[in-house]
C-alpha cells in the first residue's frame, strides 16, 4: 500500500485533544470520506488513526479529532509527527494545482523518461522534484524556466533541463 506524506500536526487546539494539521493539499479541505490519517513514528511505521471529525480551518489547515486521543496531554504527543495518507485518499484530495499532486508523476526530459517523481520539496521560489536517476537521488528544479508541460491524463511532467544537471547524478 502506498502512502504519501501531506503534512504534520503543528499544534493542539481545546482540551479535548484536538489537533492542527498543516498540509500541502493546496486547497481548503476536511479530509471528507477519508476514514484514517497514518502518524509516522520514530521508528519509521506509521499508526492509523481514525478520523472522529475534521474540519477546514485555512487552505493549508485543518482541525483534526482523533479517534482515541481524548486529552491535550494526548495531543501534545502527537505534535510535530508526519502525517501520511493512502494514496488513493490523497488522489481524492489534492488539488491539481497543487505540486504535491505531481506524486507518482514519471518525469520526461527530451523524450527520456528519468523516473517517478517521488517526493515534492517546496521552497519559495522554485519546487524541487526527488527522483532515482541511474541509481542515485537526483534532484530536479521545477520553476516556469524547466517546466514544459504537465500531461495528467499520461501522469507525466515534461520539463527541459540545464545542459550538465543530470551528468552530476550519474
Amino acid at each position: 500500500m502506498d502512502y504519501i506524506h501531506i503534512g504534520k500536526i503543528v499544534a493542539t487546539f481545546g482540551v479535548k485533544g484536538e489537533l492542527i494539521l498543516l498540509h500541502a493539499l493546496n486547497r481548503k479541505t476536511a479530509l471528507k470520506d477519508v476514514e484514517a490519517v497514518f502518524v509516522e513514528e520514530k521508528n519509521g511505521t506509521r499508526l492509523p488513526y481514525f478520523l472522529e471529525t475534521s474540519k477546514a480551518k485555512t487552505g493549508t489547515e485543518i482541525y483534526l479529532k482523533l479517534e482515541g486521543v481524548d486529552t491535550k496531554e494526548a495531543a501534545v504527543a502527537l505534535v510535530q509527527k508526519k502525517i501520511w495518507l493512502q494514496d488513493a485518499d490523497f488522489r481524492k484530495l489534492a488539488g491539481t494545482k497543487s505540486p504535491i499532486s505531481l506524486l507518482g508523476y514519471q518525469l520526461i526530459h527530451s523524450g527520456e523518461n528519468l523516473g517517478a517523481i517521488e517526493e515534492v520539496i517546496e521552497q519559495p521560489h522554485q519546487v524541487l522534484l526527488r527522483i532515482t536517476y541511474k541509481g542515485n537521488e537526483a534532484l530536479i528544479p521545477l520553476h516556469d524556466e524547466t517546466l514544459e508541460k504537465v500531461d495528467r491524463v499520461k501522469g507525466e511532467v515534461h520539463v527541459v533541463l540545464p545542459e550538465g544537471l543530470l551528468e552530476i547524478y550519474e
